[in-house]
């Protein structure tokens, strides 16, 4: 299978986040193969990070899709590079996360091409930074939504072939707090110990989590203090947040303010750093509509499935814009040396989106 050596040839390419140089290579490769099929790109270009690429098709009457997925990956140069591959797997830097998803949708437009001469109406959207939170393209993202009434993210599927129809929303926050330093042996009284504070506080976010909802608070990083001679003087507890619905992020946001307020040690402040980095991409009507019509369309199931992970979907979801994940293939080990996925999966994920897109354009050619 060809598309198979064009993903060795993306694969092979390191694309760390903050390797500009090697993203933009694998988007040359990806403009390159999307540009022979009647794309025009615009791409907005960044100094830091990899250049974000919107293709565009040739536009008629009917509904308008994007796909979209990301070129860059978690691994730093030298760590984990090389295109590797048995008679069930393939293994590589973003094989399932998700070079493999962005391969996927590629092959799924030649095959459109070859159908019908021409595509329509389905323009595809690769970015530079999901796997360093999207903070530069989400406003990529966002700009271009309104334009669109389907998006279809290529991220890895599920271990049954789910499509993904939630993730949690996500959020960090920094707790910054002031006491005041004094010596422990000579003037211990006269100090105030952040780090007592901290302790308190750290307590109360772990008491925000909520398993049976969904909701977690992870204070996951705690700084504090000079040495044992000293009365701490400042304390900072790094926690993110994950929460399933709106309400639930209202109760957590509420929760933060309130242990952010609350001095448990006389004579501490508190201050609040951070923000949600993804909100949450819930589960809707329209969705499960889109699931029945991609249904009827392939003739077959499509098991569904909820995510505590965030991708770029939940940015284009909250825009207003009915959104499926879950596209790619199937694969593990996403984020260590041992990712992989599933050689049959893409021909299984080939077909279903061949046939879904095959759908709109037979609707926009009057077949």
């Amino acid at each position: 299978m060809t598309y198979f050596k064009d993903l060795e040839k993306i694969i092979n390419i390191n694309s760390y986040s903050k390797n500009k140089a090697g993203v933009d290579k694998v988007s040359e490769l990806m403009t390159t193969w999307l540009n022979q099929l009647g794309y025009e790109n615009v791409v907005y270009k960044r100094e830091l990070i990899g250049d974000h690429n919107l293709y565009s098709s040739k536009k008629t009457q009917g509904v308008k899709i994007l796909l979209i997925g990301h070129n860059d990956t978690v691994f730093p140069e030298n760590t984990f590079e090389n295109f590797s591959e048995d008679e069930e797997w393939i293994y590589g830097p973003g094989v399932c996360d998700m070079k493999g998803g962005n391969i996927v949708a590629l092959q799924s437009l030649r095959n459109l091409k070859d159908i019908y001469g021409e595509i329509l109406n389905i323009d595809v959207l690769l970015v530079s930074d999901e796997e360093i939170g999207s903070e530069d393209s989400s406003c990529v993202l966002k700009e271009i939504s309104s334009n669109y009434d389907i998006c279809i993210d290529f991220e890895a599927a599920g271990e049954k072939d789910e499509i993904v129809v939630g993730r949690k929303g996500v959020g960090t926050f920094t707790l910054i707090i002031h006491g005041k330093a004094a010596h422990a042996g000579n003037k211990y009284q006269e100090g105030i110990n952040a780090n007592l504070e901290g302790a308190y506080k750290l307590q109360e976010l772990v008491k925000l989590t909520n398993l049976e909802k969904g909701s977690t608070v992870n204070p996951g990083k705690i700084l504090g203090g000079i040495g044992a001679n000293t009365i701490s003087p400042k304390c900072e507890i790094t926690v993110e947040i994950r929460y399933t619905n709106h309400e639930e992020k209202q109760r957590l946001l509420d929760g933060l303010n309130k242990i952010v307020n609350t001095s448990y040690v006389k004579g501490t402040t508190c201050e609040l750093n951070g923000k949600i980095q993804r909100d949450v991409m819930e589960e809707n009507k329209e969705q499960l509509e889109l699931i029945e019509l991609f249904e009827n369309i392939t003739n077959s199931k499509i098991l569904t499935e909820k995510r505590g992970g965030v991708s770029d979907a939940n940015i284009i979801s909250n825009c207003g814009v009915i959104t499926l994940d879950g596209f790619g293939p199937y694969g593990d080990g996403d984020h260590t040396i041992h990712e992989r996925a599933l050689k049959s999966s893409f021909e299984k994920r080939i077909e279903m989106t061949t046939k879904i897109l095959s759908y709109y354009m037979n609707q926009l050619k009057g077949n």
